[in-house]
């Protein structure tokens, strides 16, 4: 694809052709420490590396019995320890929770659920209820199952299941480095907007976007803006591509007279991956793939310099494109309910941004939504994805674009 043609690419092939682009250029697995492991992405199944429960393990503190009662205690046994078997009913031993139930055992009985006579003899009804108070070994997980697969995001709760297993490393893909280019001489980096400049919005949010959706951005990877001459471009893109997997300028997208971003990747050599896509806000946007001097290729992703347009454009190409080069899955887009009637755009899809209600499902469309318009975004969870030559109803279920939430955070 080249910069002449303009042809919009459809909106869901544009995510489509993103995300084939980075999955083929996805680095090597390399292997990391559980704690370091956080927010990365598994490169290989996570397999059980033994029963889980490994042993029959005790749920309760009590005893385990044999036979008949009242039971004479032989022995305890605490979690750690390895139980003697029991050999002769009418005997017991006590049990830490966590503990290896021993073999001959016939049932648990709970503590508070015991008593014991001059002798020391124990008494007591095990309990009968449906989760019994030991578990078997492979109750969770049997050897080499597989309890999770490739591509999965990890978390807290994933790293937890790895050492539960006995991991003591998981292979995992790299992160992909962000760099971040501002394109425009009418910017201000301080202070109030007037005076025909206005104040760059994008610098200060593109990279949390970035980082949201897996990426490392290092504040040295941030520059502008950047002078508007062809040699500025190109000097600021060559240096971003030497250390980032992922440049992502701001501006520029269109063919005007201040507008050096094509001239700059045909001087680079690079390949459109994507050239425009048929969607408003958003318009024009780019990926391109760019050759390194090592045979791997970069990427360069082209944002519109209209703030929301800005952000539609990242997460339309950028979000997929991340996703692939981590190795995950490609982003599913959920079904909610549309609260009013949204307007269609024509030939394009059109991305209306909207605020979930407390359950998740119903999508309220926001004012203040115009492509140089940041307070929508502000109040908004995503976007009502509405396809070309069709618009919304009330009540109709629809695509929904989300927005990446802070950690934890919940609409």
């Amino acid at each position: 694809m080249s910069a002449d043609d303009t042809t919009p690419v459809d909106w869901e092939q544009a995510r489509a052709l993103a995300y084939a682009a980075g999955r083929s250029a996805a680095a090597a697995a390399e292997p990391v420490s559980l704690p370091e492991a956080d927010g990365r992405t598994l490169a290989e199944p996570l397999r059980a590396l033994t029963d889980l429960p490994a042993f029959p393990t005790s749920s309760i503190d009590g005893w385990a019995v044999r036979g008949p009662q009242p039971w004479r205690p032989v022995g305890r046994v605490l979690a750690g320890g390895v139980a003697d078997p029991l050999t002769e009913d009418g005997t017991c031993v006590e049990i830490a929770t966590g503990a290896m139930v021993p073999s001959g055992a016939a049932a648990l009985v709970r503590i508070e659920d015991s008593t014991r006579d001059g002798a020391g003899r124990v008494s007591g009804e095990p309990r009968r209820h449906a989760v019994p108070d030991w578990r078997m070994p492979g109750e969770e997980a049997a050897k080499g199952e597989v309890l999770l697969p490739p591509g999965t995001a990890i978390d807290p709760a994933v790293i937890g299941v790895a050492a539960t297993c006995g991991y003591e490393s998981l292979s995992v893909y790299p992160r992909p480095r962000a760099a971040l280019l501002v394109f425009g001489d009418e910017l201000l980096t301080a202070g109030t907007p007037g005076a025909g400049r206005v104040r760059d919005s994008l610098g200060p949010q593109v990279p949390g976007w970035l980082r949201r959706y897996g990426a490392i951005i290092d504040p040295s990877a941030i520059a502008g803006p950047v002078q508007d001459t062809l040699e500025a471009h190109l000097a600021a893109v060559r240096g971003a591509l030497r250390t980032a997997d992922l440049v992502c300028t701001t501006g520029g997208t269109m063919h005007g007279p201040v507008d050096h971003l094509h001239p700059a990747l045909a001087e680079l050599g690079a390949e459109y991956v994507v050239n425009t896509v048929g969607v408003r806000p958003g318009f024009p946007m780019l990926l391109a793939r760019v050759p390194g001097e090592d045979g791997r290729s970069r990427f360069l992703a082209g944002l519109p310099g209209n703030p929301q347009s800005a952000v539609i454009a990242l997460i339309t190409l950028v979000a997929p494109l991340l996703a692939g080069l981590q190795g995950r899955p490609a982003p599913a887009l959920p079904t909610v309910e549309a609260a009013s009637v949204v307007r269609g755009r024509g030939n394009d899809t059109h991305l209306a941004l909207a605020r979930l209600d407390p359950s998740g499902r119903v999508a309220t469309p926001v004012g203040h939504v115009g492509s140089a318009m940041l307070r929508g975004l502000s109040n908004a969870h995503g976007f009502v994805v509405v396809r070309p030559g069709t618009e919304v109803a009330a009540g109709d279920l629809v695509p929904f674009l989300p927005l990446p939430l802070v950690t934890g955070e919940r609409p």
